[in-house]
C-alpha cells in the first residue's frame, strides 16, 4: 500500500507541473470525455486527482451513490419524502388547544400575517423548539422501523 501512496504522490506533483492544454489531455484520458471549456485549472486537476484516487483506492460505496443520485431508500428506511406543496395551499395545525393556518407561497410562508422562508421556522414560533416543518404540519412522516415494531410486539 505505501508504494501506491509513493505513485500517488509522484503523480501528483507531475500533474502539478503540466500546462492546461496537458491537463486537459489527462482529464480526457481518465473520464474518457472531455472536460467542460470553463473549467479552471485548479478544478481540472481536482477532478484529474479524484479519479486517480478512485481508480487506485476505490471510488464511492454503494449507499453513497444512492443517496447522490437521489434513488429511494432502501426497505426499512425511517423517513419519507415530504409532500409537494402548490403556493396557495392552506396547512392547518393544532397546538395547544390553538388552531394554526400557514399560507404557502412559492417563496416562502405565511403565518399571522407574517412572511416566513421556511415552515421550520414557523414550526420553532410555534412550539419554541427546534422542530421539522414539514413533519410538524403533517407533509412527512416518520415510519416505524421493523425492529422497532417487533420490540414493540414483544
Amino acid at each position: 500500500m505505501k508504494n501506491i501512496s509513493l505513485d500517488i504522490g509522484a503523480e501528483l506533483s507531475r500533474l502539478e507541473g503540466l500546462t492546461n492544454f496537458e491537463l486537459r489531455i489527462e482529464w480526457r484520458r481518465l473520464h474518457g470525455m472531455q472536460p467542460p471549456k470553463s473549467l479552471s485549472r485548479d478544478l481540472l486537476l481536482r477532478g484529474i486527482t479524484y479519479k486517480i484516487q478512485e481508480r487506485s483506492f476505490g471510488g464511492l460505496s454503494k449507499s453513497i451513490l444512492r443517496k447522490l443520485s437521489g434513488a429511494p431508500e432502501m426497505p426499512g428506511s425511517t423517513i419519507r419524502k415530504a409532500a409537494t406543496v402548490r403556493p396557495g395551499t392552506r396547512l392547518v395545525r393544532e397546538w395547544n388547544r390553538q388552531t394554526h393556518t400557514v399560507l404557502v407561497h412559492a417563496d416562502g410562508v405565511e403565518w399571522r400575517g407574517k412572511r416566513y422562508g421556511s415552515l421550520s421556522i414557523v414550526a420553532r414560533e410555534i412550539t419554541g423548539a427546534h422542530r421539522s416543518g414539514p413533519r410538524f404540519f403533517g407533509l412527512k412522516t416518520r415510519e416505524p422501523s421493523a425492529n422497532k415494531d417487533a420490540h414493540a410486539d414483544a
